[in-house]
């Protein structure tokens, strides 16, 4: 066993070039004219949220003093969210077993939401969801080929907070904030900045007129940090302006929000995104076991809202690295009709090596869902090629020879058949 032992007066970050707005004292994020104005007022608990029965014993246990509609309450999960080893050691007792080193300044943060906290209580100390969340001394160790920035996202980055990779799409990263940090975060170079906070509106700014200024721009991706960390307000601010530029066809969410902080997903937040659409949400999913009954009721909500919703998934030794794991998450993710869509090899982020499998792992198990489940359920896997090459997708070899009598093909089961190509 190892000793907890873990920096404490964690701070908040952001994007890789900003104006950036003061940072608070406190580990919660703040912006002008957003929910994080809240230190000087009450909290606004929102309405009921479905919860496992369990999370009552839990609020008794560890916040006696906290009513279940604070609970629900999205503002007071962030404000109290849990970014120290005294307060996990707190919450899990003093024979917690998993790893947790002490972090050097600038490292990726460590922060997760009393939520999911109540969600790993469910569990035993060995489960795989504790090690995405919770720091551990491997990832202090630098191996071959790992990269502050492997994707380089920061050489097509023409203005702040913009990648520009693709010619009709970009990245607008309008936050370094996240609820939680997950351990393989492929922006860990960003997020990991001291005495940061949300990103400007005048910022913000700069980006949209890019953005307007490239008409061959027809797709914008908001990510960070987590989007969904924002106020409503600002939220509104960036979709009205994106959505009032007119080659701007699609527009598409990043976030680990559901998974991770489920109550954020409010009525009013979903009645906001209505106004916009089309925009698509792509969440992040690592482990089937995610798909609590409050993160069931988030998809649902979103979805019923007419969002389309993807997953997305980095691959994960000791993890999700099993045929069964990534069926039975794909085919509960259906269920609350989010379409699995990529598997991610995990980026070479530094400290990265204890997470990261085999590249043949990834087309195991496409090959081991293919055929035995049904295609939705099929997701891409794609590894984003390190010095910014883009998304790159292996498939398992379906193809064995190409002759004068056609194309012999080999399907799910390695049986043999030709299609007869024109002659």
């Amino acid at each position: 066993m190892h000793q907890l032992s873990m920096k404490t007066g964690m701070t908040v970050t952001s994007p890789i070039v900003s104006e950036e707005i003061s940072a608070s004292e406190s580990p919660v994020p703040i912006g002008p004219g957003g929910i994080f104005s809240i230190f000087n007022r009450s909290l606004h608990p929102t309405a009921n949220f479905p919860c496992d029965e369990s999370v009552h014993f839990f609020i008794r246990k560890n916040y006696p003093k906290t009513s279940v509609r604070d609970w629900n309450s999205w503002n007071w999960q962030i404000k109290n969210s849990i970014h120290t080893a005294e307060r996990l050691k707190e919450i899990f007792g003093e024979s917690y077993e998993n790893v947790i080193s002490s972090l050097p300044e600038n490292h990726l943060p460590f922060r997760i939401t009393p939520y999911f906290a109540s969600l790993l209580s469910r569990f035993a100390p060995d489960h795989p969801l504790f090690r995405t969340m919770i720091p551990a001394k491997e990832e202090l160790t630098i191996g071959n080929g790992e990269k502050n920035d492997p994707l380089d996202e920061a050489n097509d980055t023409p203005v702040p907070h913009i990648v520009h990779r693709y010619p009709d799409r970009v990245l607008f990263t309008v936050t370094g904030f996240c609820a939680a940090y997950c351990r393989y975060c492929t922006r860990s170079h960003m997020v990991a900045k001291k005495n940061k906070s949300h990103v400007s509106t005048k910022s913000w700014d700069r980006a949209i007129e890019y953005i307007a200024a490239n008409e061959q721009i027809r797709d914008v991706l908001i990510s960070g940090g987590d989007p969904l960390t924002l106020s409503d307000a600002r939220l509104e601010y960036l979709l009205s302006r994106l959505r009032a530029i007119p080659h701007v066809e699609i527009i598409r969410i990043g976030t680990k929000i559901p998974v991770v902080l489920p109550m954020r997903i409010t009525k009013s937040l979903i009645k906001i995104i209505k106004k916009y659409h089309p925009v698509m949400m792509s969440l992040h999913f690592s482990h089937p076991d995610e798909l609590s009954i409050e993160t069931k009721e988030a998809c649902n909500r979103l979805a019923d809202g007419g969002i389309p919703l993807g997953s997305q998934c980095v691959l994960l030794k000791g993890v999700n690295d099993q045929v069964e794991t990534f069926m039975r998450l794909n085919h509960e993710l259906l269920k609350v009709r989010v379409r699995p869509y990529y598997i991610y090899q995990c980026d070479p982020i530094p400290g990265s090596a204890h997470f990261r499998t085999e590249v043949k792992k990834g087309i195991e198990i496409i090959k081991g869902l293919h055929g035995f489940t049904s295609g939705y359920a099929v997701p891409h896997f794609v590894i984003d090629a390190p010095g910014g090459g883009g998304k790159i997708p292996l498939l398992p070899e379906s193809i064995k020879s190409v002759d004068k009598d056609g194309i012999t093909l080999v399907n799910y089961l390695g049986k043999e058949y030709i299609y007869p190509e024109k002659g």
